[in-house]
């Protein structure tokens, strides 16, 4: 596999997947709506400050690519866009929910730990513990096909290693020697979860609706 994506176009892409997931109502997104997503200061690294002509130029890289496809309801002229990024008909690519989350989440914001995609997935997914979320990054890792993931080296300082995506070419592996199993993290509960997912989720659909009215 070769897709040698660009940063920005990791991050179109992994906003697609993000709201596909979080904003279903909202999907497709279109024009206005995605780049909004893409210059998000809250869950994204780095943070962009992208224009609508920027991004347009990205879909149309992507189009090529045939990683997206553009959609036009009935009645509607304003364009919407989705992902064919993997999971359909289109794409021979085909992960997990957790798979699919490790990498949006990647996407969005670079090399993390599995602590930090753990916590980072959880409105993507849902891992046990972090040593459930370091089997399948070790799965991805090891994909007879083609890996999707590797570990970095550790940072000095740090007790964990990062992990990077595969899908802009190769990045530096660490010594399979270095490696430190992650300490389990505490615990919270599922009840002051859903309440966090919910009123995240309250709060997005709130400010896609007022995007959509900007947009007509």
């Amino acid at each position: 596999m070769d897709m040698d994506l660009s940063l920005l176009q990791t991050r179109v892409i992994g906003c697609l997947i993000e709201k596909e997931k979080t904003t279903p109502d909202q999907y497709p997104l279109t024009l206005n709506s995605l780049t909004s997503a893409c210059n998000q200061k809250s869950n994204r690294d780095p943070v962009l400050d992208l224009s609508d002509t920027e991004v347009q130029e990205v879909l149309d890289e992507l189009n090529r690519k045939h990683l997206i496809r553009e959609e036009s309801s009935f009645g509607s002229r304003v364009p919407k866009y989705k992902h064919r990024f993997c999971n359909t008909e289109f794409s021979e690519l085909k992960l997990s929910e957790q798979e699919l989350a490790i990498v949006c989440t990647l996407f969005l914001r670079g090399p993390q730990t599995p602590g930090e995609l753990r916590s980072r997935t959880n409105r993507l997914c849902s891992f046990s513990d972090v040593h459930e979320t370091e089997a399948v990054l070790q799965k991805m890792s090891e994909r007879e096909e083609y890996p999707l993931v590797v570990r970095m080296p550790r940072e000095p300082g740090k007790r964990e290693s990062r992990y990077a995506h595969l899908f802009s070419g190769e990045v530096e592996a660490a010594d399979p020697s270095d490696y430190v199993p992650t300490a389990s993290s505490p615990r919270v509960s599922r009840e002051t979860i859903e309440a966090l997912e919910a009123r995240i989720a309250e709060l997005e659909r709130t400010v896609a609706a007022l995007q959509l009215k900007l947009a007509e």
